[in-house]
């Protein structure tokens, strides 16, 4: 199984509508990467860094769970463009992205 995870840095002065990107951006994601093989996603609301009072490196996070990054490739081909361009509805951050191997748990 792969996670792919877009992580949004907290970026000071720019704006992130955590509510329309959980409430309306995920929903749709699913909808579309659903025939594709999304097995789920969640969604983080950064609250801290490590250290407390430390600020969180991200405001946001979203975890899309596939079982091969084919998969992935697919729904985003399939739908990548429609996707991207909500983007400016709930931000404007550019995610840093990875694709990893859950290896436990």
């Amino acid at each position: 199984m792969i996670r792919v995870s877009f992580m949004y840095p907290t970026s000071p002065g720019k704006k992130f509508d955590h509510a329309y990107y959980a409430d309306k951006h995920m929903p749709l994601v699913q909808e579309r990467f659903k025939a594709f093989g999304l097995r789920r996603y969640e969604v983080d609301r950064g609250a801290r860094g490590g250290a407390p009072g430390a600020p969180a490196p991200f405001v946001a996070a979203a975890h899309l769970y596939f079982e091969r990054v084919e998969d992935f490739d697919r729904a985003l081909a399939a739908h990548g463009k429609e996707l991207l361009g909500d983007v400016p509805n709930y931000s404007e951050i550019a995610p840093q992205v990875q694709i990893s191997e859950i290896a436990a748990g």
